[in-house]
């Protein structure tokens, strides 16, 4: 309970989980029946990336920072488009310049969500919480909870709405995550069959993906992407993660297959970038 995302918002892997959920996000919204965001592992809600903590690691300059800094260059259309509603959320918590301010996912989630729909914001880190429930509060759209993770997902399932998209993205600070995301799915599942899971992974052990992404390949549900982003191909720095998608709305594959490119020679920082969607599921 030591992991702080304070250091590390608005890098290039925040880049592409926070891309993806606005996606889902907007997909939910094309029906005008109310729908839930979960938030298993919430963090603050929103970061001052001019503060010390970011400072100190700088890694939002490699990613947010290269697709609307100073110095970036136009955004493709067809791209604009789709990142359309990250970026255009981003800008109304910034006062819609360009500023210090990144929102987390339950920020995010909340500036693009409508009046009806609803949100579920879980952080065990106390001051984290604490500042969460800050941020948050006054808006009667949200809830905070402050159980652990899993706990969490369990408790909440499945969500009065019976539509919604959970955000599952643990710190990866014990042994065992991998296993415990693979358990946590198939039981979300189990509660909510309809719901669009999304959980985020670093790749730093190869052989540890491959065997977490073979399992759910093996699990039998009924469609999962495996969306994955690598920046460089060093491995002495956390330079690749990824997002499993379970359930993807229609059309994000192919959305995904426009935005996944221009964000690997975009977010590039050496030699080696790339990213993929791969199908697991041998149903599909």
């Amino acid at each position: 309970m030591n992991y702080r995302h304070a250091f590390h918002a608005g890098n290039f892997a925040d880049v592409l989980k926070h891309v993806v959920l606005a996606l889902v996000i907007e997909h939910l919204k094309l029906k005008a029946t109310p729908f839930r965001v979960i938030d298993t592992h919430a963090g603050v809600g929103v970061y001052d990336l001019s503060a010390e903590e970011a400072a100190r690691t700088g890694e939002w300059r490699d990613g947010i920072d290269r697709l609307i800094g100073v110095d970036a260059a136009p955004l493709p259309d067809d791209v604009r488009r789709l990142l359309a509603p990250y970026l255009d959320a981003i800008g109304r918590l910034n006062g819609g310049a360009r500023g210090p301010l990144y929102p987390g996912s339950p920020r995010l989630a909340l500036e693009l969500m409508r009046p009806s729909d609803r949100l579920i914001a879980n952080e065990l880190h106390p001051l984290d919480r604490a500042q969460l429930e800050i941020e948050l509060r006054g808006d009667p759209r949200a809830k905070v909870l402050g159980l652990d993770g899993w706990q969490a997902l369990r408790a909440v399932l499945p969500p009065r709405e019976r539509r919604g998209v959970i955000l599952v993205d643990p710190p990866f600070e014990e042994a065992g995550e991998f296993e415990r995301l693979a358990q946590g799915l198939a039981a979300a599942v189990d509660r909510f069959a309809s719901g669009i899971y999304l959980l985020w992974y670093p790749i730093k052990d190869m052989a540890a993906v491959g065997t977490f992404k073979r399992r759910l390949a093996m699990a039998g549900h009924a469609k999962v992407l495996a969306v994955e982003l690598r920046v460089a191909a060093h491995m002495d720095r956390l330079a690749a993660a990824g997002l499993i998608i379970s359930n993807p709305p229609f059309r994000l594959e192919e959305d995904l297959r426009t935005l996944l490119p221009f964000l690997a020679a975009r977010l590039a920082t050496g030699p080696g970038a790339a990213a993929t969607a791969t199908r697991l599921s041998s149903s599909q």
